[in-house]
Order: structure tokens, then C-alpha cells, then sequence
């Protein structure tokens, strides 16, 4: 006869929630959702070429060599050389840092800002819901890059400007969906006893409406840093993101798309590539969490 005690019941218990389960996390990612893992592959991969562009790019992205412009891909170039003699592929590398600096940074400022005034507009609804409403409606009724184009034309181009020109056309649309989120949450009994025992309003919102609000969140989060991606890209093509020299890969597509689009195609081919594979990943694993976290999805 096995006598199962209390403390190997705790021990089983800790191993879920603790080193075990990271694994089997992973594989049931791989089983359930085996396109949201081929995204978190991309982005973890854009990640680790960010941080280790330095180590494992062999040439400078910024310093010309116009003995080698325009050289096709082969063994020393392996995806050729644009019309500075600069390699693609260690200027893609370095490029990466750039879409992830902006991607992220637009994400995470907007979206943050987003959860904090739809939670609050919910929450304290009313004539200023209303009003918060009509304004959110305005800066909604413009498109993402028309939105951004304007902001630029004011705050002029760089990597600052661009940051809050994708920024605050983020901010609505994540208040936006986060309200509705919370408008339901306000009327759990929980939050009128937390305001009957006095508790500020800063309190409630951040301490108990905030993290029941954090799947709606995290999934806009998400795919705020893809659409952030191309939107940088698409600013930089334009000539009003990112500048000369860095390493940008809306830069890259500017140099090459147009004017080399014949006589040598790769200096716009694998810049577009990578943009659309980072936009790709991004969105496939923000589907992939989407479905993780929404119990309806679950359930089928």
C-alpha cells in the first residue's frame, strides 16, 4: 500500500508551478499552437541578432567601400552589397536593433498609456468617460499613418520623432479596447467593497481593475510592436523616420527599390523580407497568445 503524505503532495505541487513546468509549457505551446511557436521563434531570433550584432556581423553597417558597390550575393557577401558597398547582411543585423528599439518602445509607452485611461475612463464613466470617448473618437478616425505622417510634419524626422509620431495613434486604440474590458469588471461586487472601505481611486484601478484587464492588454501589446515595425519602415521609406546613416530597413528599401529594382534586385529584396517576417512573427504570436488567454478559445 502507498501512503501518499502531505509533503509530496506540496513537492508535486512546487514542480508544476516551478522548473518542471517550463517545459512542459514549451511542448504544449509546440502541440496547441505550433504557428504562435514558429512566431516566438522570430522574435526571439530578431532578439538575439539585436543584442549580438556587434559579435557576429564581420563588417561595419555604416562604413562605405565603393570597391565592392552593388556586388551580388556570393561567399565573402552573402546577401550582396547595396550602392555604398555596404554588406545587406550586417546592415539587416543592425537594422534589427532599430525596429526593435521603436517597435517596442511605441508598444510599450502606448499601450501603457492606453490600459491607464481606458481603465479610468471606465472606471469613473460619466461625463468625463464621455468626453475621454469623443476624444479617443478623433484620434481614431484618423488612419495609423496618416496619424503618424502628421505627427512627424510637426516634431520633424529621427528616431524620437518617430517614436512619438507611432505612439500616440497607439494610445487610443488600446483605451479603446481595454474600456470594454473593464466596463464590465466595474460592476464586480469586489470593486464597490473596495471603494466601501475607502480605498483612493488610484488604488482600485491600479491594484484591482488593472490586472483583470491584462489579456486584452498584453495581446494589443503585442501586436502594437508589429504594427510599430512597419510603420517605422514605412516612415523611413518615405524619408521622414530614421536617417542616414542608421541602419534602418525602411533606409535600405529607400536606397534600392526604385532605382537598382533591375540591375541588382537583392539591395530591396531581403530588406523586405525582413520586415515582413518580423511583422509575421510578431502577429502569429500575438494570435497565438490571443488564443492562449481567451477562455472561449480555450474551451473549443
Amino acid at each position: 500500500m502507498v501512503v501518499i503524505s502531505e509533503s509530496m503532495v506540496e513537492s508535486d505541487i512546487e514542480d508544476l508551478t516551478t522548473g518542471n513546468s517550463w517545459g512542459a509549457m514549451v511542448v504544449t505551446m509546440l502541440r496547441k499552437y505550433p504557428l504562435g511557436a514558429f512566431g516566438a521563434f522570430i522574435v526571439f531570433l530578431m532578439i538575439f541578432l539585436a543584442i549580438f550584432a556587434n559579435v557576429i556581423t564581420p563588417y561595419d553597417p555604416v562604413l562605405n567601400s565603393f570597391e565592392n558597390m552593388l556586388t551580388p550575393p556570393n561567399a565573402q557577401f552573402w546577401l550582396g552589397t547595396d550602392q555604398f558597398g555596404r554588406d545587406i547582411l550586417t546592415r539587416i543585423i543592425y537594422g534589427s536593433r532599430t525596429a526593435l528599439f521603436v517597435g517596442f518602445s511605441c508598444a510599450i509607452i502606448g499601450a501603457f498609456t492606453g490600459l491607464v485611461l481606458g481603465v479610468a475612463s471606465a472606471y469613473f464613466g460619466g461625463r468625463f468617460d464621455l468626453i475621454f470617448q469623443r476624444v479617443m473618437d478623433v484620434f481614431m478616425a484618423f488612419p495609423l499613418i496618416i496619424m503618424a505622417l502628421a505627427v512627424v510634419a510637426v516634431f520633424g524626422t529621427g528616431t524620437q520623432n518617430v517614436i512619438i509620431a507611432i505612439t500616440i495613434p497607439f494610445i487610443p486604440r488600446c483605451a479603446r479596447v481595454v474600456r470594454s474590458s473593464a466596463l464590465s469588471i466595474r460592476e464586480i461586487p469586489y470593486v464597490d467593497a473596495a471603494r466601501a472601505l475607502g480605498f483612493t481611486h488610484t488604488r482600485i484601478i491600479l491594484r484591482h481593475m488593472v490586472p483583470n484587464v491584462m489579456a486584452p492588454f498584453l495581446i494589443m501589446l503585442t501586436a502594437f510592436v508589429g504594427q510599430a515595425i512597419l510603420l517605422e519602415a514605412s516612415l523611413s521609406y518615405l524619408g521622414l523616420g530614421v536617417q542616414e546613416p542608421v541602419p534602418a530597413w525602411g533606409l535600405m528599401l529607400q536606397g534600392g527599390a526604385e532605382e537598382y529594382a533591375e540591375s541588382a534586385p537583392w539591395v530591396a529584396i531581403w530588406p523586405g523580407v525582413a520586415i515582413s517576417l518580423a511583422v509575421f512573427g510578431f502577429n502569429l504570436f500575438g494570435d497565438s497568445l490571443r488564443d492562449a488567454l481567451d477562455p472561449k478559445l480555450r474551451q473549443q
